[in-house]
Parts: structure tokens; C-alpha cells; sequence
């Protein structure tokens, strides 16, 4: 068996592009991965194109192989870009590899542990607000005081979830907003103040509320806060019972410190890429909770990864705010590792998005549950994504 094409597709995903890498082979048996070209990730498409012209003529199911070879060719940058390109065409080739054998992709990683997978809902409430027209005209409700969260969090509750995730949604004077200076939206030294926390807070209070006593609330800060302002909100959100705050800090004794000094349960890691690089983090017990994406870092390595993580006596939870093939991703991962928290999923999504694949994500109050079919489970419907052609949204 030998690849003979690497295409990409790009379709339209409501608040985002998604990306598909389709891998062909002479004896007709074509592999999917999912990436995402983004803000955060220009031009992935185009060195997933340069280094998959390497990958041409080579059997697919020699993943090893192939992944160690393009890894070696970019010793010298490795992380980032380059791990998300060898992590597409990774997961193509598995997904080759596994329905070649006929068994669904747990199977290549010893079977799964578990075939219901519970869902936590991400960015709950943060895309109604930032993508209002998009989410009002499918009959979502709109976000725009905290009684409008305090619905939302009942909704959440109402539809099965056990489990939320936001962002820093502000409502005081003038339009609500997603406060997001670490991403190039504000002023770059991304202080907080007491009317800040104040409004954490609120948000926070606002989703208990509305969800009830044993939702598990996530704040996600991203990079958009400094070390200070992360401890101080960590410290303030003490008293909501959260099951975790998240953030993106790029230093394993800053984000140490914050841990041991506040009762609220710290998550992240999900911008590291590979063992030797998260190393360090989980000698200095970071993190409460590690997060994962097999998009972006490759099965194989998500899976060592997980292993080095569960050494360290730390749970994993599946990062994720891709399309459906990449739930599907994340979902053999989840089942099949031991030290599984929960599975990140976009519960606000466009209705034409269920159709880019041939089978529809089976969730039942709150889980997904496993599919069996070869591979991943499911294939990217070409002719859907050609009848929602990419917007250029980020």
C-alpha cells in the first residue's frame, strides 16, 4: 500500500474554518485528520502541503516511520506549527492504518477503557456573545445580562450536561464582552483590576445559579491574564466552588505557584507540545488537571503523553474546540486512557455542521458515546464541505 494524494479541504464552521487533510492510497483506502489554520496557526495548511510532499509513495501504515522521519527534519523548531502539520498527517495515516485492519481506532492502542464519554460544554455562553447574529438566527438565546447566563446555565443543566467551560465574559456599563488582550484584542500588559474580579466573579455566580449546586464550572483565562491577576482570580473564585480554572502560562514555577496558592483546582498545558517539553510542568505539579488535544499533538504522542501524566498522578481531559471529526479524535483518546477526566465539547455549533461527516456524533445526556465503526469513526462528507465553502473566519 503506498500514499498517492495529500488534499486539503476547508469548510465553513459557523465562527471558525475547519480543515480536513484527506490521505489516498493506490488500493482505494483514504485516511482523515482534522487540523485547524486559525489566528493562532497562519499558514499550517502550507507546511502541511511541504511536508507531506515527502510522505508521497510511502506506506501509510508504517506511522512510526513516516512521524519520526518529518519530526527529525524539524528538530530545530520543533513545537507549534510544525507539530500540528506531522500531527495531521499522523492521524491521516492512522486512521489508514486502523481501517485497513477493520477495528475502530481504540483498537490500535490496546481497546477502550470506556465507551461513554462524559462532555463538559465549552465556551458556554463566550460564542453567543461574540457571534451573536450566528447563534440568534438558529433560535439560540441571546447572551446580554447575567440573567440571560443564569438561563443559560439552567440550559446547560436541562440538556444533560455535567460540566461548563467560559471565558472572561464582562457585563458592566455598555455592551457585555469577551475581555481577550492575550490575543492581540487590548492592551498587551493584560492587567486586572477589582472591577474585573468583581465581574469574574458575578459571571461565575450567575452560571452556578442558573446550572445548580453539582455543575462543574470552568473558567478559561487563556493567556489574557498575568500571574497576579490569575492568583487573585483563582483566590476570589474560591468560594463559587469551581471545578477548575484554566490558563495558558509559559512557565512551570509561575503556574506552580499560583496552584499552591489558592483551594480553586488549576487546569492547563494544552499549548505544550510533546513529552519533553511538558516534562518540567509535571515535575513542578502544576497543574490539577492536564489537557490534551490529539489534533494538535498526533495520537501517538498524545497517548505517551497521557502516560507520562498519569505517572505524575494527574488526570487528563481532552482539549477540543474543533469539528466533529476531531471530537471523534479526542474521543479514542479519552476511552482508552486510564487517567481520563472529561472531553471538551462546542455545544453551540451551526446546524449544516453535522452534515461534514458521514455519522453524526451520538450523544446521549451529556456523553458521547464510542463509535465502532474502522478508523475514527466517521468520514468528512466532501460534498458538504463544498456546499459550505470556507468565510476566512479564524
Amino acid at each position: 500500500m503506498k500514499i498517492t494524494d495529500i488534499t486539503e479541504l476547508q469548510a465553513d464552521g459557523g465562527w471558525r474554518t475547519l480543515s480536513f487533510l484527506k490521505i489516498t492510497t493506490d488500493d482505494g483506502l483514504v485516511g482523515w485528520s482534522e487540523f485547524s489554520e486559525g489566528r493562532a496557526t497562519p499558514a499550517l495548511g502550507a507546511v502541511i502541503r511541504r511536508m507531506a510532499a515527502g510522505v508521497i509513495g510511502q506506506d501509510p501504515r508504517f506511522v512510526n516511520r513516516i512521524c519520526t522521519r518529518l519530526r527529525a527534519a524539524v528538530s530545530g523548531t520543533t513545537g507549534g506549527i510544525a507539530a500540528q502539520a506531522i500531527a495531521a498527517i499522523e492521524n491521516a495515516c492512522l486512521d489508514i492504518k486502523a481501517k485497513a485492519l477493520g477495528v475502530p481506532m481504540h483498537e490500535l492502542f490496546g481497546g477502550a477503557l470506556r465507551t461513554r464519554l462524559p462532555l463538559y460544554w465549552s465556551h458556554c455562553g463566550t460564542m453567543r456573545l461574540r457571534h451573536a447574529a450566528l447563534f440568534e438566527a438558529s433560535g439560540a438565546a441571546p447572551l446580554r445580562t447575567l440573567d440571560d447566563v443564569v438561563a443559560l446555565g439552567a440550559e446547560a443543566a436541562a440538556r444533560g450536561y455535567g460540566a461548563l467551560k467560559t471565558n472572561i465574559l464582562l457585563f458592566g456599563a455598555g455592551a457585555p464582552r469577551n475581555h481577550q488582550p492575550g490575543f492581540g484584542d487590548g492592551e498587551p500588559g493584560r492587567n486586572v483590576d477589582r472591577a474585573m474580579i468583581a465581574g469574574i466573579v458575578e459571571l461565575m455566580t450567575a452560571f452556578r445559579q442558573g446550572a445548580g449546586a453539582e455543575m462543574g464550572l470552568m473558567l478559561d483565562l487563556n493567556f489574557n491574564v498575568r500571574a497576579e491577576g490569575a492568583a487573585q482570580i483563582a483566590r476570589a473564585l474560591e468560594p463559587v466552588g469551581m471545578g477548575w480554572l484554566e490558563m495558558d502560562i509559559y512557565n512551570p514555577d509561575v503556574l506552580s505557584a499560583i496552584r499552591r496558592s489558592t483551594a480553586t483546582p488549576i487546569a492547563g498545558l494544552e499549548t505544550i507540545y510533546g513529552r519533553s517539553a511538558l516534562l518540567p510542568y509535571l515535575a513542578a505539579g502544576c497543574v490539577d488537571v492536564a489537557i490534551i488535544d490529539v489534533q494538535w499533538q498526533g495520537m501517538i504522542e498524545a497517548m505517551a503523553m497521557a502516560s507520562l501524566i498519569d505517572a505524575h498522578e494527574v488526570n487528563v481531559a481532552s482539549h477540543n474546540y474543533h469539528g466533529h471529526l476531531s471530537t471523534l479524535m479526542g474521543a479514542h483518546f479519552s476511552a482508552t486512557i486510564p487517567n481520563f477526566r472529561i472531553m471538551e465539547f462546542e455545544a453551540d455549533e451551526p446546524a449544516w455542521l453535522a452534515d461534514l461527516v458521514t455519522h453524526p456524533l451520538h450523544i446521549e445526556d451529556g456523553h458521547l458515546l464510542l463509535p465502532e465503526r474502522p478508523g475514527w469513526g466517521a468520514d468528512i462528507n466532501e460534498e458538504a464541505v463544498r456546499a459550505h465553502p470556507a468565510n476566512g473566519a479564524g
